[in-house]
This record gives C-alpha cells, sequence and structure tokens, in this order.
C-alpha cells in the first residue's frame, strides 16, 4: 500500500511503500478532523483499513471544515486522475458541482457518512454510512418512550439542538425527529431548536440560552452526543435536574454520561464502521459490483436499560 497523506489542498505528499501494477488510487476529501472525536477516529481506522490493502494507494486529505477548500480538494484529486473519490461533504448542496466534474472525468464518487443534496445524486456512485432520517427517528422514540414512562407524553416540552447548516446530516437528522415525535407523542410540544454545529462549547451556550429563556424543559435533543453533554453541562450547571437528554451518534463522553444516569439514550454508530465501510464500497465500485445506491449500515437504540449489551465508544 501506499499512502499519500496531507491535511490542506496542497500537493505536498508523503509516499510510503511502493505501488503494484494493480494498485487502486482512491482518494478521500473529508469534513473535519479534529472537529470531534468521531471523525478523528474515522480517519485513523480508514488509514489502516488502506494500510492492510496491498492493492490500494490513498491520497487523505482534510477540508477543515471549510467549503472552498474541499471543492479544490476534489479539483487535486481529479488531477491526480485518482481512480476513485470519497467524498465527505462539507456542505451537501454546495459540493454538487466539484462531485459532477469528477463524474464527468470517469472517477467514481463514494459520499460517505453524510449524504449530498439529491440534485447531486446522478453524479454519485454509491453512498455508504448511517441512514440519519431513520436515526432522527429513532431518536424521537427513545424520547417518546421515556416520556410516557414517566407519565409527561401530553405535557412534555422539549428543546432541539442541531448539527452544522447546510450540512446533510444535521439536516436529515432534524427531519427525522421532527417527523416522528408528533406521531408517537402527538402531545409533546418542541418549543425551540438552535444550530450547535457539532461543538460541545457552543451546545453548552445554545443550551444555557435555552434555560434562561424556558421554565419548563423536559427533553432535549441533540443532533449527536458531543453537543447533547454540552447542553447537559449546561443543565448541570444551572441546578436544571430531571431533564431527558437524547443524542444521536453515542460517544464515549455520553455513554459515560448514560452510566452515571444523567443522560438518557442515543443511537449507536461506530466511525470504525463508518471509515471500513466507505473503503469496501470503493474497492468494489472499481471491481465493478453492483451495489445498492444507498448502503446503509445499522445504527441500533442505546439507553439506560439496554447499554450494558453495547461496548463503549472510542471516540
Amino acid at each position: 500500500m501506499k499512502l499519500r497523506m496531507t491535511l490542506a489542498a496542497t500537493t505536498a505528499m508523503f509516499l510510503a511503500g511502493a505501488a503494484t501494477a494493480e494498485t487502486m488510487t482512491i482518494g478521500i476529501t473529508q469534513n473535519n478532523v479534529g472537529v470531534d472525536s468521531y471523525q478523528t477516529t474515522y480517519e485513523k481506522a480508514f488509514i489502516e483499513a488502506a494500510e492492510a490493502n496491498e492493492n490500494v494507494e490513498a491520497v487523505v486529505l482534510d477540508a477543515g471544515g471549510d467549503v472552498a477548500r474541499q471543492i479544490a480538494q476534489m479539483e487535486d484529486l481529479i488531477q491526480q486522475e485518482v481512480d476513485a473519490i470519497i467524498i465527505w461533504p462539507t456542505n451537501g448542496e454546495a459540493v454538487i458541482p466539484a462531485v459532477r466534474k469528477a463524474h464527468n472525468a470517469g472517477i467514481p464518487v463514494i459520499v460517505t457518512n453524510s449524504n449530498i443534496a439529491e440534485a447531486g445524486f446522478d453524479f454519485v456512485a454509491s453512498f455508504s454510512g448511517p441512514d440519519n432520517i431513520t436515526q432522527g427517528k429513532r431518536s424521537a422514540e427513545i424520547m417518546c418512550d421515556k416520556f410516557k414512562a414517566m407519565g409527561i407524553e401530553n405535557e412534555a416540552k422539549v428543546v432541539h439542538i442541531t448539527g452544522q447548516p447546510g450540512y446533510t446530516t444535521a439536516i436529515e437528522r432534524a427531519k427525522g425527529f421532527d417527523d416522528r415525535l408528533p406521531e408517537v407523542c402527538p402531545n409533546v410540544e418542541q418549543i425551540d431548536k438552535q444550530p450547535g454545529d457539532w461543538n460541545r462549547e457552543k451546545s453548552q451556550k445554545v443550551m444555557e440560552a435555552f434555560l434562561v429563556k424556558y421554565d419548563d424543559i423536559d427533553g432535549v435533543y441533540a443532533g449527536d452526543d458531543n453537543m447533547g453533554v454540552g447542553a447537559l453541562n449546561a443543565a448541570k450547571a444551572a441546578g436544571r435536574e430531571g431533564i431527558i437528554f437524547v443524542g444521536a451518534t453515542n460517544f464515549a463522553v455520553g455513554y459515560e454520561a448514560m452510566e452515571r444516569g444523567e443522560y438518557w439514550g442515543s443511537i449507536y454508530q461506530s466511525p470504525v464502521d463508518d471509515a471500513k465501510a466507505a473503503l469496501k464500497t470503493a474497492i468494489e465500485t472499481l471491481e465493478g459490483k453492483e451495489l445498492p445506491f444507498l448502503n446503509y449500515f445499522d445504527t441500533p437504540k442505546i439507553t439506560q436499560d439496554n447499554m450494558g449489551d453495547f461496548t463503549k465508544p472510542v471516540f
């Protein structure tokens, strides 16, 4: 395996090993490694999986959350004439022209983790990742079930902290939650919704504002546990006990908060599985195998009641 890795839109390369005649050159441009432990763990797992395959040469790039940088990285990969491109989009709409350009150059594009907007689907070979709408729905079911167990399903009030605006995962998880909650708990009222940008500190500030604005908050739904724990920290600091916290993508900090009885539930999603699935999808696409367009892996519900069935996340 030959690994070429850079964290910016440059052509600076680090070469390790030698490529064989059968080598597949697979480029990946990621969203924002380092913004949270999920993406950091994903990158490590992706590199390890690529290194384990002697027929794969990986060009590893990170957009740093900057859509302009990611578009430039797509251009770079196209110019390098890689065999396939994996993209973790910074913005599901804005990257479509770059994805189309790769498609028109004959380079199959695999979207990982968070899909691009539907207008770009014709230019994508396959999507590899979680079903984010289903995740949002499952989070709504977790929250509703807990409210019913508490006997407050006819009066509970909920606030909602979403991920980064324009980011497909954020949009889809919010939609799944917003659509499903009134179906299962029609009398629960969602009183506010604000973005936390996948950031724990910002989410803590968002929750602080909610706590000042609303005297009555029974539940918090956050688009991932990193934001959910930020909200939990705000509630603890304010002495607001009894709020039910539900997230998606169970982080180690969320799992630990569940162990302490402070955080009720989430969705179990492995960044290692995510990374391996993306690389496998790219390889099988280049091998000409028939794959579903939406190549999902399962992400089950996890709560304080069943968390013993799951190992603590490594991220």
